[in-house]
């Protein structure tokens, strides 16, 4: 979508219709009862490249909301008939993952929590400077074009993903994969296939919860997940002990563990290694338990933590992820790697996913690589880093070192 700036006149301007957009522009929808404001606005916007479309009436504005496409919507919050707060309202009824910067002349707490609460992603103050405005538009633009392309990876994947869950309903089961579980490590190499680091996967032995999937299940089910959390760190810290000073270690995290005051402790399991540990969380759970999740991911940043989302095209389609955690990497879900070089619409999104990343400044890994033409299709598309089973099955970190100096 668009952005929306909005005020109103006694005579509403009729909403003013870029030419023809080409393909790929980015689009921009301005609201604002002030005309000569609008028209600034839409001249900064146009010569930056976006298609810009204007009107200073917000009932007219809510017809093309809901009958174009935007990718940002850019709106005054103060108006004579419908506050800018009230329209980003109307607005995340029809479409919760468009980006919606509002701005105001006289900026309050009050409407600043207002418009957070309701997911605007940025609350500037009147007059910005051109070179500002531009850059959170451009951010909007991308967040945006992100949630599309998810959304697009989920369609695809969700018609060959298979019920692999497996639910437990016994506390022993859960107890006996608990106390004999360990943690395998899978390499992570870079484009020259040298290793940078090690992504720690759990592995129960208990029959009734054979894969780590099934173990997160049944913790989730169990309301166990800040035990199973903290159980998996201890073991992670111990093993990785061993590992290079130079390697970087990933570490899943489920959302909920965001909760765990002991993750953010200076005694924690993992504060020794804060430093190279990339905190991967997943997209397969939503965030929206973890109200005050960016200032969390702030204090783990403080303390020296990485920040990746995992399982990109895969979990819940949106932008909230990527406005929330900022991540420094993400990891393209194996389903989405998996015989890529057959697909041409795997292989378009992975390298519209690469590209728009990139422009981020995000590195990107592609998990599940398996066979060499998967990774000639990855490396075409521009991932930085790579892992899978052509590279190096999950083994105890100790196997895996040794392997190496042999």
């Amino acid at each position: 979508m668009a952005v929306a700036v909005c005020r109103f006149e006694t005579m509403p301007v009729e909403a003013q219709q870029p030419s023809v957009r080409p393909a790929g522009q980015k689009s921009v929808l301005i609201i604002d009862d002030e005309v000569a404001i609008c028209r600034a606005l839409e001249r900064v916007l146009r010569s930056a490249g976006f298609a810009v479309t204007t009107t200073s009436d917000a009932n007219h504005a809510i017809e093309k909301i809901m009958s174009e496409s935007f990718d940002v919507i850019l709106s005054d919050i103060m108006m004579p008939r419908m506050s800018g707060i009230d329209l980003l309202r109307v607005i995340r009824a029809y479409d919760v993952d468009v980006s919606v910067i509002l701005m105001t002349g006289n900026p309050t707490l009050e409407t600043a929590v207002d418009a957070m609460a309701l997911g605007a992603l940025q609350y500037l103050p009147k007059p910005t400077p051109n070179e500002v405005l531009v850059k959170a538009v451009e951010r909007g633009s991308q967040l945006h074009r992100m949630a599309i392309m998810k959304r697009d990876a989920v369609k695809l994947l969700d018609a060959q993903t298979a019920d692999a869950d497996v639910r437990v309903e016994r506390q022993a089961t859960f107890d006996r994969a608990l106390d004999s579980m360990y943690m395998a490590f899978q390499p992570i190499v870079d484009r020259t296939r040298s290793v940078i680091g090690y992504e720690a996967l759990m592995r129960p032995r208990e029959p009734g919860l054979a894969s780590p999937l099934a173990m997160f299940d049944a913790a989730d089910e169990l309301h166990r997940v800040t035990e199973l959390g903290r159980h998996a760190r201890v073991l992670t810290a111990r093993a990785f002990a061993a590992a290079p000073k130079d390697a970087l270690l990933f570490v899943n995290l489920h959302p909920r563990e965001l909760l765990d005051s002991e993750l953010y402790e200076s005694t924690s399991p993992l504060a020794q290694f804060a430093s190279r540990v990339v905190l991967e969380i997943t997209e397969r759970a939503a965030l929206s338990d973890v109200k005050d999740i960016v200032a969390r991911i702030s204090v783990l940043r403080y303390q020296g933590f990485r920040i990746a989302i995992d399982d990109l095209g895969a979990g819940y389609a949106g932008l909230a992820s990527f406005a929330a955690l900022e991540p420094d990497i993400v990891k393209l879900d194996m389903s989405l790697v998996r015989n890529a070089h057959e697909s041409v619409v795997r292989q378009r999104l992975i390298a519209s996913m690469t590209s728009l990343c990139k422009e981020m400044k995000i590195k990107v890994v592609a998990e599940g690589v398996e066979t060499e033409e998967e990774l000639a299709c990855v490396r075409k598309a521009g991932c930085d880093l790579l892992q899978g089973y052509l590279f190096a099955k999950p083994a105890p970190l100790d196997e895996l070192l040794n392997a190496g100096r042999g």
